[in-house]
């Protein structure tokens, strides 16, 4: 029998399966990629007899896989925060789903595991950009001001290196990462020790630096809309700018486009941080399009669709914008 850990390569699905083995020590062949690769069952070959455990992945985004692995008589459990749709019930599937705007993937886990490796649910939290849901248990966990900075920092970092358009924008591959990150109970000694962590936060930084120096390509009352240059630092950059974005400007909703090979643009939509809701009824607009109420995106939006999408951000955030800003140019993490 075999056992496939499927999760996203961010720092959610990277953390969530991180407290998982460490509770539950158990030999898997590894199914992730990039961020935005979402529909990652349908490579998943299991038979009768196998098991899946399934993190931080829309279930509605990959149905029919689940469906098809369900009547081939595999075992599979699923934690997620994203918008599922109707969820299946079946005899082989054991579900841990809450697509609350202050939920993540490893906020589930955590609970499940009732708080055993909680610092790593902290790092989760900050890396998704979840600042109250992240500070609430770094509290719940006894943290220091200090100590709560390093794992904001590691969070960010770990998440950074999810985006882009295929493993090759990365600096390190999913899976290699959440391998080196899993040697490490603690996540204070995974920044102390591991060369990855260093790599990724200097990447992070000097490709962040790059992206605060544009200036919004479409300003709105709701908020704004950057477009990115072709560039593999802006497709690895594209979502922490996103969450910059919607930490620095909390009362505006914000949009980050990146160009994409052969599919126009890749989308990265933040909320209000001050009003958590529509980025997920936005991009369901579109064929490619999906996340949660806070934090969504599309994976091809065609050039000539661009205006539109333009109009419909307008008009999801309308009520938003408070002239507070513009989210342009000029400021730091």
């Amino acid at each position: 029998m075999t056992h496939y850990d499927v999760f996203n390569g961010d720092a959610d699905g990277i953390c969530a399966l991180h407290q998982l083995r460490l509770a539950q020590p158990l030999a898997a062949t590894l199914v992730t990629g990039v961020k935005r690769d979402i529909e990652l069952l349908q490579r998943v070959d299991a038979r009768a007899g196998d098991s899946v455990t399934v993190l931080d992945i829309s279930l509605e985004r990959n149905r029919a896989a689940l469906l098809e692995l369900l009547a081939r008589g595999v075992r599979i459990e699923y934690f997620d925060h994203h918008f599922a749709g109707v969820v299946p019930r079946h005899a082989n599937l054991a579900v841990h789903l809450d697509p609350a705007p202050g939920a993540c993937t490893s906020v589930l886990v955590d609970a499940h595991l009732q708080g055993r490796y909680r610092p790593w649910a902290v790092v989760a939290a900050f890396g998704d950009g979840l600042e109250a849901t992240a500070a609430a248990l770094a509290q719940a966990c006894g943290l220091a001001t200090p100590q709560v900075a390093r794992l904001r920092e590691l969070g960010q970092a770990l998440n950074y290196n999810a985006y882009g358009d295929s493993a090759a924008d990365l600096l390190v591959a999913p899976a290699a990462l959440y391998q080196a990150v899993h040697r490490y109970e603690s996540p204070f000694d995974f920044i102390d020790a591991d060369p990855v962590a260093r790599l990724l936060d200097a990447g992070r930084r000097q490709d962040l630096a790059r992206a605060e120096a544009l200036a919004p390509a479409f300003r709105l009352p709701a908020g704004s809309v950057y477009l990115l240059p072709d560039e593999p630092w802006a497709r690895r950059v594209q979502g922490v700018f996103a969450n910059a974005l919607a930490q620095r400007f909390p009362q505006q909703a914000h949009a980050v486009l990146a160009p994409a090979a052969g599919t126009g643009f890749t989308v990265s939509v933040r909320a209000p941080l001050a009003r958590p809701e529509g980025a997920d009824l936005l991009c369901r607009k579109y064929p490619a399009g999906g996340g949660r109420a806070a934090a969504a995106g599309i994976d091809g939006l065609p050039p000539e669709q661009l205006p539109q999408f333009v109009r419909d951000f307008g008009a999801a955030f309308h009520a938003a914008g408070d002239g507070d800003g513009d989210g342009g140019a000029g400021f730091h993490l």
